[in-house]
């Protein structure tokens, strides 16, 4: 299984008690989607290890798991910071228009403005904030993902609807011109 056929669930943020009980954080919107969940695949030196669930307690404010063999605080803490990656048909189905970050790659940007600008690269996630990349004329892009901008895809045309803010575009295309400005000043 590769990273590939995947996407990232969460991690293991530390032990919990002493019979190999591990704390979870999941990155999804509803935890409480994964509470039948009967395995994972854990990154262990770049490889996707399956582990098997013996016992899950998703909380509002928690998530503890009992791995099948994970039965020592000693085996638990070795997992303590890896990764929690699920293949992909483990995805919840969604709604028309809406869509994963994987899905939308390649997408074409249109804005209910200026029309098509370019493709989505990828996403990158900070701790606050989702980003799209895009590549627009010859620059790259990043687009804060939240509701007011970034609107629903048409994946039969594969096209991905936003509605940027005026300006945001210009702050891209005046960076390089005023990079391009304090080059020749360096050179005189």
């Amino acid at each position: 299984m590769t990273k590939e056929d995947c996407y990232e669930l969460g991690r293991i943020t530390r032990v919990h008690g002493l019979k190999g009980e591990l704390q979870l954080l999941f990155e999804v919107d509803d935890p409480f989607e994964y509470e039948e969940l009967d395995s994972v695949l854990i990154e262990q030196k770049g490889q996707l290890i399956p582990f098997f669930v013996e016992q899950l307690n998703i909380q509002p404010n928690r998530i503890i798991a009992k791995f099948e063999e994970v039965d020592s605080i000693d085996k638990a803490q070795t997992l303590v910071g890896s990764k929690l990656w699920l293949t992909l048909d483990n995805l919840p189905d969604l709604d028309k228009g809406q869509f994963y970050y994987h899905d939308v790659v390649g997408y074409q940007v249109v804005d209910k403005t200026l029309g098509p600008l370019g493709t989505v690269r990828e996403f990158a996630s900070f701790s606050h904030q989702d980003i799209l990349v895009m590549d627009y004329q010859g620059k790259e892009v990043l687009i804060p993902v939240i509701n007011e901008m970034i609107g629903e895809a048409d994946h039969d045309q594969q096209l991905l609807h936003v509605s940027l803010p005026e300006g945001l575009l210009d702050i891209y295309l005046s960076e390089s011109s005023k990079d391009d400005g304090d080059e020749e000043e360096e050179h005189a």
